[in-house]
């Protein structure tokens, strides 16, 4: 095939020796299956953002840390250097959140090396050494569905005990491999404690896949383990084996409406004793 220009230097270089074909064309990059040595592995190449149908939303952004001052303030003000540095930003996100993962025990493809808006890394491959359906290709049984399920959200929860939120989870970016389930597309991750929309982007993850396994398990379409793991990782309880259920305790006692009408006229009568004191020392404030 004909060689992407994006992935000549890399045979240059002698980091891949062949490119053996296209594997897949996504919103935010292009990957190729490749050869190093004996090895096949996957080349992600990211599209241009002018390119990129998957916006770089603010929300996914916040909380992420710039060393460099400099490029921090090009980045606000949007310059040619500011975009070429967020390019930057974004791509590494994923590099970091891979060997940050893969460290902590997470399923995800072992990254190797990232240059020049290449990523290279494992490729995921079934039990035939295909390589592995995406889960949204597999159909499953109610027993399999119910078993994949609880092996993602023991992901999920690993993603969290390590300090992060995948941000985008789906039935589109888990592969299912010969050992199970692999999580893969990260640029998009966040931060869990410096993240102000982490809860809200972790229960969409965690809704998601219970939206997709409830197809083959009805019994998980009633589950609330969103809000169950964020509540254990807020308090923090959770730990990679805290049990869960898929239940959270509402609130059930009757609200003391008096009790708070009554706070409402002591705040009221405090406001206009401070008010005439003031007053009085012939101030306004």
């Amino acid at each position: 095939m004909k060689i992407p220009k994006r992935l000549a230097p890399l045979l240059e270089e002698g980091l891949i020796d062949e490119v053996l074909g296209q594997l897949m064309s996504g919103k935010e990059a292009t990957v190729y299956v490749v050869r190093s040595g004996d090895a096949k592995r996957c080349a992600k190449v990211y599209k241009d953002a002018k390119q990129r149908s998957f916006r770089q939303a603010s929300s996914y952004r916040d909380g992420r840390k710039v060393k460099n001052s400099r490029q921090a303030r090009a980045m606000e003000k949007g310059t040619r250097y500011g975009r070429q540095m967020q390019e930057a930003s974004w791509q590494n996100a994923e590099v970091d959140a891979l060997f940050r993962l893969a460290g902590a025990g997470v399923r995800v493809p072992q990254p190797y090396i990232c240059t020049d808006g290449v990523l290279l890394m494992e490729l995921v491959v079934d039990a035939a050494g295909e390589v592995a359906p995406r889960l949204n290709d597999v159909a499953m049984s109610e027993a399999r569905a119910l078993e994949i399920h609880a092996l993602l959200l023991n992901q999920v929860v690993r993603m969290l005990c390590a300090g992060v939120i995948h941000g985008d989870l789906s039935e589109y970016n888990i592969l299912l491999a010969a050992d199970g389930p692999v999580i893969i597309d990260l640029p998009q991750a966040v931060d869990a404690a410096g993240n102000n929309e982490a809860a809200a982007m972790l229960k969409r993850d965690v809704d998601n896949l219970a939206t997709y396994c409830g197809q083959f398990a009805p019994q998980l379409l009633a589950t609330h383990y969103g809000e169950e793991i964020w509540g254990l990782y807020e308090a923090g309880l959770l730990q990679i084996d805290t049990p869960l259920t898929g239940r959270i305790k509402l609130e059930t006692r009757p609200v003391d409406l008096d009790g708070v009408l009554q706070e409402l006229e002591d705040t009221r009568l405090e406001e206009e004793a401070r008010v005439r004191r003031q007053q009085e020392l012939g101030t306004d404030w």
